[in-house]
């Protein structure tokens, strides 16, 4: 058994605003994100298949990413629950698009909520191995599935 990782990187662009924090990040300010998904599998053995010798086709993950993590999240505004995200909905030319998360937007928070979107979207010989979200160029987060178990 050879266990491979593979990685797709993605961009997008988010503002957020972190809710009673102390710092200038309370002002909504935005981010060029880089994100990068990696998982883990065997390469598939059946020299029959279309996927021969791949852990997951690239277009696969690139579709599944995109679908429910970049689309949702690109040129939008997050921000927790907890601030009062509902006078947004009155100034809709400029905050059409916006989230509402469960948890203070910081690039840790993302990356943990991202994990449990990907992870339960993966086919099933596929394991997410790990995440890293740039929120600037010089500072990132990671999760590690062996941090979590």
């Amino acid at each position: 058994m050879t266990k491979i990782r593979v990685t797709k990187e993605f961009s997008f662009e988010m503002a957020h605003a972190l809710w009673n924090y102390d710092g200038p990040c309370r002002n909504i300010h935005g981010h060029s994100y880089k994100l990068f998904i990696t998982v883990t599998g065997e390469p598939l053995a059946d020299k029959k298949s279309a996927k021969h010798g791949m852990v997951i086709d690239f277009s696969v993950l690139k579709r599944l990413v995109n679908k429910s993590i970049v689309s949702r999240f690109d040129h939008s505004v997050v921000v927790c629950k907890d601030a009062p995200h509902h006078l947004l909905k009155n100034i809709d030319q400029m905050f059409e698009k916006y989230e509402a998360t469960d948890y203070q937007p910081t690039c840790e928070n993302m990356v943990i909520a991202f994990a449990d979107i990907i992870k339960s979207k993966l086919p099933p010989a596929v394991t997410l191995f790990s995440i890293k979200l740039y929120e600037t160029e010089t500072s990132y987060a990671e999760w590690y599935a062996s941090d979590n178990f």
